[in-house]
């Protein structure tokens, strides 16, 4: 292990930020954000980035991590009736799915039970909901109705948490912040990125594949080990960002350079990602069809070429979202995507995009 300068004076300002954070929370059973877009399609793009990275260092990543997060507040997925016919008390409040619940009655919500245990102590009266719906807060007013059970109901589902498994892309020698996923993590029900309120980094066993088929995307699975390795301090469309308390140790023992979008060049690369060997491996793909006005996650494609992964895996599967892509010796960009019937195939981020993601303290 690496260890990291504590005395670092970015890191200092960001331990007092999070000592100042309120907690919050997230989704039961959530899988991190569209990994190989297998289930909502793919993420959104996002707003422009600038800033170049040519004269920076990045030791590459290729290692999993695991996340435990929590949402800012009680996200809503669902309304009694599906989403066909929905209906209830807080459909008709005007509440929608991906509003956030952030208080009742002026009193900030730690969890969904707090949610839950405001609904059937109401005994019927109306409820003020604080909420946020797409970066701007609003206030309904909410009146349960009783259910066939006799408790007092509003008609939706929520999610206050979740966990993950990812790879990450990069860490950042002088500080030991690190990017992963090369997208944001996504609540599975909705396929919207997540009110991230705070996360931890936990330490991950991979146990075994699910190759990946035309139609039937693949899967890295494996099971958290115990302790915290770091934090997660911010969920973006362009990756999941936050700061190791050590940094992990990968392939490389010294950092290598970083390059801009204008330096990718279409043919041969390498992606790193670690399977169940348990031990980072690197992997023959080729890169074309570049888009360097791209400002998303899918900025390139990618196709693997690798006989032995193509082998163990049919090419790119769940998991392997973040997987740090080299070519001429510089970390040129991420595996994002997976094309669901041609799993040899998908699509890759800029690292230069990703980089100038990441908040300023970590960098």
């Amino acid at each position: 292990m690496r260890n990291i300068d504590q005395k670092n004076k970015k890191l200092r300002v960001l331990t007092a930020a999070l000592a100042a954070a309120v907690l919050a929370l997230l989704l039961p059973g959530a899988v991190l954000a569209q990994d190989a877009a297998a289930a909502h399609g793919m993420p959104p793009d996002c707003a422009a980035v600038s800033s170049d990275v040519g004269e920076i260092s990045l030791y590459p990543g290729g290692m999993p991590f695991g996340v435990k997060f929590y949402t800012d507040g009680v996200l809503i997925v669902g309304f009694s009736g599906g989403a066909g016919s929905p209906s209830g008390p807080a459909y008709a409040a005007g509440l929608r799915v991906n509003d956030t619940i952030m208080k009742i009655d002026g009193k900030p919500l730690s969890d969904a039970s707090d949610l839950t245990d405001a609904i059937k102590q109401s005994g019927g009266r109306t409820l003020k909901f604080d909420c946020r719906r797409g970066g701007s807060d609003f206030t309904v007013e909410l009146t349960p109705k009783r259910g066939r059970d006799g408790q007092f109901q509003t008609g939706m589902w929520v999610r206050d948490s979740g966990a993950g498994i990812g790879t990450v892309t990069f860490i950042v020698p002088s500080t030991g912040g690190f990017g992963g996923l090369g997208h944001g993590i996504c609540d599975a029900d909705t396929g919207k990125p997540v009110p991230l309120g705070r996360g931890s980094v936990v330490g991950v066993t991979i146990s075994g594949l699910t190759k990946g088929l035309p139609g039937t995307p693949g899967e890295i699975k494996g099971y958290f080990t115990p302790g915290k390795e770091g934090t997660v301090i911010q969920n973006s469309d362009l990756g999941v960002f936050g700061l190791y308390r050590d940094t992990p140790t990968g392939n490389y023992s010294n950092p290598i350079p970083a390059a801009g979008k204008n330096e990718l060049k279409e043919g041969a690369a390498t992606m790193l990602c670690t399977l169940d060997s348990g031990e980072i491996g690197e992997y023959a793909i080729e890169i074309h069809s570049i888009d360097r006005s791209a400002v998303g996650g899918r900025c390139f494609s990618i196709r693997v070429t690798d006989p032995a992964l193509l082998e163990r895996t049919g090419g790119i599967i769940q998991g392997m979202s973040g997987s740090p892509i080299i070519q001429n010796g510089k970390l040129v960009g991420a595996v994002t995507h997976v094309l669901i019937n041609d799993p040899s195939a998908g699509y890759g981020v800029f690292i230069e995009n990703m980089y100038n993601a990441m908040p300023e303290i970590l960098r």
